[in-house]
């Protein structure tokens, strides 16, 4: 299997926690759905997670890009949620290959992996799945700032951008990210400058953003 360049698509995300930080699944899910846009979906992968169920409400673009994974990949049981296509692969190698295909399914759009820690390596290295093109560590500095700044400099020196979310977004946040619901100038959602330093922010949500940054 031949496995896709991120920066020949969109941008392909991981999504990890560091130590016993929480909150990572629902920081991926709000980092696919701030990426998402009305004509294009993002894609949010759950590596190790459960199979999503279909949301009452998805976009078009959102369902469209279902039956896409649905028609090449149907054993991944892709869902569309709110302006997200949501699939869960096993945390095996053949899931990050499952994950690599349905990236490449999904050309173009913007790719975030929640990946368990003891995967992230192998997910880094390529071999048997995407390679990234950045990592969003959900970490507590208070706890585990050495280990942080271990990660982060690895990452830098890979050549991979690299953002550390510092808080557990709040409940609600992190309910309306897993449908999908949760846009880059949404209330208490992912800060600007973390989407932008993971260059998932569009000229027109750069725009949405500068404006929140210049409100709060």
């Amino acid at each position: 299997m031949s496995f896709v360049n991120p920066l020949e698509g969109g941008p392909t995300i991981v999504a990890v926690a560091v130590g016993e930080a929480e909150g990572a699944r629902c920081a991926a899910a709000a980092l696919a759905s701030a990426a998402a846009e009305v004509d294009r979906p993002s894609l949010f992968v759950d590596v190790g997670g459960k199979a999503p169920r279909p949301a009452l409400l998805a976009s078009g673009a959102a369902q469209k890009l279902e039956e896409r994974l649905g028609a090449h990949l149907p054993d991944l049981g892709a869902a569309a949620r709110g302006q997200v296509c949501h699939l869960a692969v096993s945390a095996q190698p053949d899931g990050l290959e499952a994950a690599s295909a349905a990236i490449a399914v999904a050309r173009g759009s913007t790719a975030v992996l929640h990946v368990p820690p003891d995967l992230l390596q192998a997910t880094l290295d390529g071999e048997t799945g995407p390679r990234p093109s950045g990592v969003l560590l959900r970490a507590d500095l208070a706890v585990d700032r050495p280990l942080v700044g271990l990660a982060v400099r690895d990452l830098i020196v890979r050549g991979v951008a690299v953002a550390v979310l510092k808080r557990r977004l709040g409940w609600m946040v992190e309910r309306r990210a897993l449908f999908g619901a949760m846009p880059a100038d949404g209330s208490g959602g992912l800060p600007p400058r973390l989407l932008r330093r993971l260059g998932v922010l569009s000229t027109d949500m750069e725009v949405r953003a500068q404006a929140l940054e210049a409100a709060s």
